[in-house]
């Protein structure tokens, strides 16, 4: 059953853009680039334990490598994304190996910090960024052909989505993974069994940098247009309450909350002054209620009706 409701939905995907329009083609786009931000995020936070809110800044730094590669050297958009997603590692490694000597709130802070800080440097280093004024992203290319429309984008879009998601349950089911999961539950267990912690947080630190600029770029594919306030705190608490309502270290919570919190945060666009209240107070009551996340309290919902 598992495999076939796979099927369905790649079939469904694959022919949403012949029965649809722009905006849903679009808005489809979106929720992928979620989802490759949210599977970084739940390696980081959700596999490794470490509370990371600086996913906003790694996915700005990917979507300007991106764009200004693309411009400026004429890259094909698989060396642009690749690019986004690796600047972004490198730079995940920089400040990991900084905020990773904290832990808990203190790491929160830190990482806060330098997402702040990162919008900072969009904001005013305007002769490579645009500054207030923004960033116009030229269409991607490949083989001479350009990605003019939404419909054009999604294929690469989907693609790329798929290869991230492989990457991300090959990663949770290697000798890494399980790594990521003794570190999250005891640092001192872990280093008992030869797990070495630091370099350990530091690869998912650096890998969910890497998730983060990869979903930049594909952002750059189907985008022309982007701005630094688009890059601040609101995505950070949007993509944090993704991973954490969808459910904090699955694989299936991270895509479901993305959709979820994807298809919300669009509803919301029309009231922006309270989007983060009510992300916060989303996050509150599935922390009190629900901390497993959405999709296994409606699976537990769901078995104690069928006992009952």
């Amino acid at each position: 059953m598992r495999s076939l409701a796979l099927l369905v939905a790649l079939a469904a995907l694959v022919a949403l853009p012949f029965a649809t329009t722009g905006y849903v083609v679009y808005l489809a786009n979106l929720l992928l680039t979620f989802t490759v931000i949210c599977l970084g995020m739940h390696l980081v936070l959700g596999e490794a334990g470490q509370f990371s809110l600086a996913q906003a800044a790694f996915y700005g730094i990917g979507i300007y490598t991106s764009g200004l590669s693309g411009a400026a050297f004429g890259w094909p958009f698989p060396c642009s994304v690749l690019a986004a997603g690796l600047v972004s590692a490198v730079v995940g490694l920089l400040i990991g190996g900084l905020a990773l000597r904290m832990r808990d709130i203190y790491l929160a802070l830190a990482t806060f910090a330098f997402g702040e800080a990162m919008q900072w440097v969009l904001m005013d280093w305007t002769s490579v960024t645009g500054g207030p004024n923004g960033l116009h992203i030229a269409p991607a290319r490949l083989f001479g052909l350009q990605l003019l429309t939404d419909k054009q984008a999604y294929p690469a879009v989907l693609v790329i989505a798929i290869l991230m998601l492989g990457l991300a349950i090959l990663l949770s089911r290697s000798r890494l993974g399980r790594a990521f999961r003794a570190v999250r539950e005891s640092e001192v267990a872990a280093m008992a069994m030869g797990v070495p912690v630091k370099s350990t947080k530091l690869i998912a630190f650096a890998l969910s940098a890497f998730f983060a600029g990869v979903g930049g770029g594909m952002f750059a594919l189907y985008s022309t247009y982007i701005h630094p306030d688009s890059l601040g705190f609101q995505t950070t608490i949007l993509v944090l309450t993704m991973v954490v309502v969808g459910g904090l270290g699955s694989i299936a919570g991270a895509v479901g909350g993305a959709i979820v919190f994807g298809l919300i945060s669009e509803l919301l666009r029309q009231t922006p002054s309270y989007q983060e209240v009510i992300y916060g107070l989303i996050l509150i009551v599935f922390m009190m209620f629900a901390p497993k996340g959405l999709f296994a309290f409606l699976g537990e919902s769901f078995g104690r009706l069928r006992r009952a």
